[in-house]
């Protein structure tokens, strides 16, 4: 007898957001189906790969990052080098000297280097933190009024500091939201709901659910988003229907696979290719499981992740 197929759309469906603005603005979320299942119906807004620089610029990066940046004198020279690479949609500012526990670098110094990349490139910004609550607060209030006007995404506001980040980013300055959660779907949850009762609106926030690289508790962060996606749409949970950003560069080349020279672990092979399949794995297993956008640093990741959105979306 013929197979008949059934439809696995869902009434309910992940909000869009936009970010940026013009012509360069893209948009995430608004689909109806489970990750990747464009066989059930369409999936307007592929997921979008962005391209991480810090306030460091090359200090703490390895060789085969390093090469790609070569002649880069400043941080908007970077900030340029890496808008004009192959699948780049946004570029992410990680302002992670401003560590008080690590550089301290003042709030004045890191909004100034924001300014500069912000002035040297017209692609969406993401703004991310030292990943300290307190100096993050401050931090985030002072990106948010300095890009105003830009629809930038400010990821992300914690629980300890929601009610700074979200006054000044979805309120004050009508910024992107984004909130961060330690890998858990109630917590995930419960922090929207904190943000919608300070009177951010739905539509202006985004989530990062938390993420590790592939073999680090990795099984935590898609079992996360597996749920997180099927309370959106299988249950209509519009608590959870915000779509996900996931910072994959700092955890993939965080990692000793990625990290190790060839000089202490030969038997390895090259670093670089190590680094670049612990961050494009990483970068698919969470696209797969619901992540609408990705944060990369090789360009070759980027390049390999931007070409299989193209295909299989």
């Amino acid at each position: 007898m013929p197979f008949t197929a059934k439809s696995g759309k869902f009434n309910a469906s992940i909000n869009t957001v936009e970010f940026g603005t013009g012509d360069k603005a893209v948009k995430i979320g608004g689909e109806n189906v489970f990750p990747l299942y464009s066989f059930d119906a369409a999936i307007e807004n592929a997921p979008k790969v962005g391209i991480e620089i810090t306030d460091f610029g090359m200090e703490h990066e390895p060789e085969c990052i390093k090469k790609y940046y070569e002649g880069c004198a400043t941080l908007a020279d970077m900030a340029r080098k890496a808008a004009s690479m192959e699948g780049v949609d946004f570029l992410s500012f990680r302002m992670e000297g401003g560590d008080p526990n690590g550089a301290n670098k003042s709030t004045e110094e890191l909004i100034g280097e924001l300014k500069e990349i912000a002035d040297a490139v017209d692609l969406p910004l993401v703004v991310c933190g030292c990943k300290n609550v307190e100096k993050d607060a401050e931090l985030f209030s002072k990106a948010a009024e300095a890009l105003n006007g830009k629809n930038a995404v400010i990821l992300s506001a914690k629980e300890e500091n929601y009610k700074t980040v979200g006054a000044a980013a979805g309120l004050a300055y009508k910024q992107i939201v984004g909130a961060e959660s330690a890998v858990d779907i109630n917590l995930a949850k419960q922090l929207n709901v904190l943000i919608s009762q300070l009177g951010v609106d739905s539509k202006s926030v985004v989530m990062n659910v938390g993420s590790a690289a592939v073999g680090y508790g990795f099984e935590y962060v898609i079992s996360t988003m597996d749920r997180v996606k099927a309370a959106a749409l299988q249950q209509g949970d519009a608590n959870l229907q915000m779509p996900i950003i996931t910072p994959v560069a700092s955890e993939a080349w965080g990692v000793k696979e990625a990290m190790a020279s060839e000089t202490d672990a030969p038997e390895w092979g090259s670093q670089e290719e190590r680094g670049i399949d612990m961050e494009v794995e990483t970068a698919m297993a969470v696209i797969a499981a619901g992540s609408n956008a990705v944060i990369l640093k090789h360009p070759e990741s980027i390049k390999i992740i931007s070409g299989l959105m193209k295909e299989l979306v």
